[in-house]
Formats: structure tokens, sequence, C-alpha cells
């Protein structure tokens, strides 16, 4: 069996760490690995591009592993495998259960009310400060990524085009973000929504 020596001395050094034999194994790493990774996942560059930065970051951590009886890059193609199959069967789940932001009555209200005009009636007022409080929580609670594009889109009303400007990423690739902030929004939305209800619902029974 093969012993790849120039793979074997270069796992060595980024064992001991050395910062330039980092600098080579992402070098002359990355570009290819994400040649591998768009082949294989043509119609999503942006998923491609984390899923080698997944692998490159779980290749570090399992270093210690590796034996040098296959060479270096195909060791790091079974890692790709596994985390693109991994990154594959998450994005499943969220196209499978995927809920756009209108498909929620009461995060679509939320959102509208960004935007809604002030009300003279006193109770209608409060309701929308309390709504918009609520609405900055939930916001605050997400990734930092997925606050952003949401503002950006519902409360700046930059269009997805602009959006992927800012990003600098694609258009398909920013409606996939923002497809998944949309799901997280309304998941914390809901939750902080429900807790208050039920509290204020406690505090007027007791």
């Amino acid at each position: 069996m093969p012993v790849y020596v120039d793979d074997k001395k270069l796992v060595k050094q980024l064992l001991a760490g050395d910062e330039r034999a980092f600098d080579r194994f992402f070098e002359e790493n990355f570009a290819r690995l994400y040649r591998f990774a768009i082949a294989r996942m043509p119609d999503d560059s942006e998923g491609a591009r984390e899923v080698v930065q997944v692998t490159l970051t779980r290749a570090i951590r399992k270093m210690h592993t590796f034996r040098a009886e296959s060479a270096l890059f195909t060791w790091l193609c079974a890692i790709c495998r596994n985390e693109m199959k991994d990154w594959l069967c998450r994005q499943s789940r969220y196209r499978d259960h995927i809920v756009l932001i209108e498909d929620f009555p009461d995060v679509r209200a939320a959102v509208d009310s960004f935007r809604a005009p002030i009300e003279d009636s006193p109770e209608r007022q409060y309701e929308r400060v309390e709504m918009l409080r609520l609405i900055q929580v939930a916001l605050d609670r997400l990734p930092a990524k997925y606050g952003d594009i949401l503002e950006w889109k519902y409360v700046e009303g930059h269009s997805v085009k602009e959006i992927s400007a800012r990003l600098k990423i694609g258009p398909e690739a920013t409606q996939s973000l923002l497809a998944r902030a949309k799901r997280a929004f309304a998941d914390v939305y809901t939750t902080l929504n429900d807790a208050l209800n039920n509290q204020a619902n406690g505090m007027m029974q007791s």
C-alpha cells in the first residue's frame, strides 16, 4: 500500500501548528474541493462553498486520524461527500418545512406593522408598539445574517437583487438565505408571542 510521503509531512506540520502549513493546506485544497463539490451541487454555489469550508475545518479537527494510506485530497473528498450528504439532507428538511411569513397570520401582521400607518386609537397604538418591540426581540435572537437580511427586505424594502449585491452572492443563494431567515424568524416570533399570551392569560386567571 503506497504511503504519500509529502502529504504525511504536511499533516505532521499541521499537527505541530505550523502556520505556513495551514496556509498551504487551504490554498492547495480549497479550489480543488470547491470544483469537486460544485460538480455535485451545480445549482448552489454558495452551498458548495459552505460545504468546502466545513469540510476543511472538520478535516483539521480530524487530521490526527490521517494515516497517509491514500492521498490527502482523496481523504478530503471522502469528508466532503459526507458533508454534502448532510447539507442536502438539511436543505431538504428546510424545503419540506419552509413556511413563508405570509403563511403565518400573526407573523404577517407583525411584518405588515413595520409600514402600517399610526392609528389614532390608543389601544391600537399600544398594540403596534408592543408588536414592534416583540419583532425587535425576535430579530435580536436570530443569527446576525438572518436579522440583517430580514431588515433589508422588510424594513428597508430592498429587492432581492439589491440584497444580493450587498451580500456579494447570487440571487438564488439570497433567496435561499431569505427563506431560512423567514423560517427562523417565524419560529422565534411565534414562540415569544405564545409565551406572552400565556403569561397574559395566566395573569387574567389569577
